[in-house]
């Protein structure tokens, strides 16, 4: 018997003597042997749910504090169901759904985790950048380091690079370096996620401290912010002309919905399933670990993604929500701040002035500059667009260290930030490893996985391309993994009920309809976001794809029923 059979062995009686012993034995094991799950967290807790998490504070307060949580919990069901079905059954979970259920399910389930992984590596790369040169070390990599802006980026990448790609190398090895990889990622969970606590408890000490009532009704679930404004923008609003508060309304609310669509897709993604579906695999597990998936799931998946979140939230609304951009507005401007706004920050304050005249039939002047729009437009309006400006994770911390000291604002926050971008581009490597495994009917060891992980390099390109908006690209990259999610989710209902598939294990009776009925409401709710993204972003042409895709599938599935029947038949 080799190494990694004994330790599934030991696995199994471990689990058998616990479930003898009653459930505080079987805690025990099951907080022992939980690792898949605090994989999946390393891979969401990164730029996408970080910079969701400060956008949903900034827009919308603490109001949406039950947001992803919330989404998470719906992820848990859908990933639930998913590890029972591979661990029920023996085929691989790609090979299982190209032949019983639909191959173009499967390819596209397969490609689509492929092609998230190497499009998320990317905010994750630029965020990084980002926090090193700008919190970590500004005096030795930031723009005017003593490296300069253009060798440090490099620099930094090349780092990076070495570094996650050495550490995901490691996955390629024995069932002891897979134990290693994921107790890696614990630690670097935890460490993020006690950084991001640190940071709140902090705040909670200055004098003022936080509305900790505000936040407890925030818990609460309120989907009203997806029709309405957040209450904190209602004086301005009051303020305003009719057709000027029509047009703000109607921008808040669509920020408001994007953010809220972004945060949801963090908590989720095609990638992950993949990522899920594959470890567990590797891990050797079975029949005899469903409950301890379950187990997994909830904690090393839902609870420190809850917390991190929470605590981003909390500290964007208490610094941001319904607050000016300093520089912008005349009774912000002191003498000790001696403010001048970004060139970043008066290019997205002039662009919203403008397109707010120009929906009123007011264009502005071609050489329009924040000053002269101060003297020109009602203070409403001017105050408005001041508070709506992007703040990305780095104003977050400037604002914070007048407060917090530069510990908190730039250490412990920093390196949370930097802690959640590389287990986020690790996991996106690792699974593209696998993707790339599967299709080309390999096994998940050697250069394979090595070479395969390397498609998600392309990570290495975002501080490149995106610089000046490195952090607001994880949002439109969140909608655009979130698209791709109902396709995935109901390739995992078709599994559940298959019989050929799942046998005797297949649920039945009530059991069967509770499953089903929890599992068809989240997919319904996900193909109503997803069909409002769709036609928000892309429209007739997104429609249009839509509905190619749903007729292949329907030729998929009859090209299946056609090459099982002929391999029935005798010859």
């Amino acid at each position: 018997m080799n190494t990694d059979e004994s330790i599934v062995e030991q696995e199994r009686r471990q689990l058998a003597d616990a479930n003898q012993r009653g459930l505080a034995a079987r805690l025990r094991v099951w907080t022992r042997l939980a690792g898949p799950g605090w994989l999946q967290s390393a891979l969401m807790l990164g730029g996408g749910s970080l910079a969701g998490s400060l956008y949903l504070g900034v827009l919308t307060g603490v109001q949406m504090i039950w947001l992803q949580p919330v989404a998470m919990a719906l992820t848990v069901v859908m990933f639930g169901a998913l590890s029972y079905v591979v661990l029920t059954s023996d085929k691989p979970p790609f090979q299982a759904i190209n032949e019983e259920i639909n191959p173009v399910l499967g390819w596209s389930w397969a490609l689509a985790s492929l092609l998230s992984c190497m499009v998320w590596a990317m905010p994750q790369y630029a965020l990084a950048n980002g926090v090193l040169q700008q919190n970590l070390a500004p005096e030795l990599l930031g723009p005017g380091g003593l490296l300069g802006d253009g060798l440090s980026r490099i620099l930094i990448t090349l780092s990076i690079f070495l570094l996650v790609t050495s550490i995901t190398w490691q996955y390629s090895k024995s069932g002891q370096a897979v134990q290693l990889f994921e107790n890696v990622l614990k630690v670097m969970i935890w460490l993020i996620v006690a950084c991001f606590i640190g940071v709140v408890l902090r705040l909670a000490t200055l004098p003022g401290g936080l509305d900790w009532s505000s936040i407890l009704r925030g818990t609460l679930p309120d989907p009203t912010l997806f029709f309405q404004p957040a209450d904190a923008y209602q004086p301005l609003l009051e303020a305003m002309s009719t057709d000027a508060r029509t047009f703000w309304s109607d921008l808040i609310v669509r920020k408001q919905r994007e953010v809220m669509i972004a945060v949801a897709a963090a908590a989720s993604g095609v990638n992950a399933t993949f990522l899920l579906a594959y470890s567990l695999r590797r891990r050797g597990w079975g029949k005899e670990h469903r409950g301890l998936a379950i187990f997994d799931l909830s904690t090393g998946m839902l609870i420190p993604f809850a917390l991190a979140t929470s605590c981003v939230i909390i500290a964007g609304a208490h610094q941001f929500h319904g607050v000016a951009q300093p520089g912008f507005i005349a009774d912000t401007e002191t003498v000790d701040q001696l403010l001048v706004p970004s060139a970043t920050h008066q290019q997205e304050f002039v662009s919203l002035l403008n397109e707010r005249s120009t929906a009123l039939g007011e264009p502005l002047a071609p050489d329009a500059d924040p000053s002269s729009l101060r003297m020109s437009l009602p203070e409403a309006d001017i105050r408005m667009a001041a508070t709506l400006l992007t703040r990305d994770a780095f104003d977050l911390a400037r604002s914070l260290e007048p407060l917090t000291g530069s510990l908190f604002a730039r250490l412990i926050f920093g390196l949370g930030v930097l802690g959640m971008t590389l287990s986020s581009i690790i996991l996106h490597m690792l699974v593209s490893g696998m993707v790339v495994c599967e299709m080309t009917g390999k096994p998940h060891t050697g250069w394979t996985l090595r070479l395969g992980s390397l498609a998600a390099a392309t990570g290495a390109l975002g501080p490149f391309l995106w610089q000046k908006a490195s952090f607001w690209l994880a949002i439109p990259t969140s909608v655009f993994a979130f698209i791709l999610l109902p396709s995935a989710y109901f390739t995992f209902y078709l599994m559940m009920n298959n019989r050929d598939l799942m046998g005797r294990e297949r649920p039945e009776g009530r059991r069967r309809w509770i499953l089903n009925s929890v599992m068809l409401s989240i997919i319904l709710l996900f193909i109503i976001v997803s069909a409002y993204v769709i036609w928000i972003n892309a429209g007739m042409w997104g429609v249009g794809v839509t509905i190619l895709f749903l007729l292949a599938i329907v030729w998929g599935d009859l090209h299946r029923r056609k090459s099982a029947a002929k391999h029935e038949t005798p010859s």
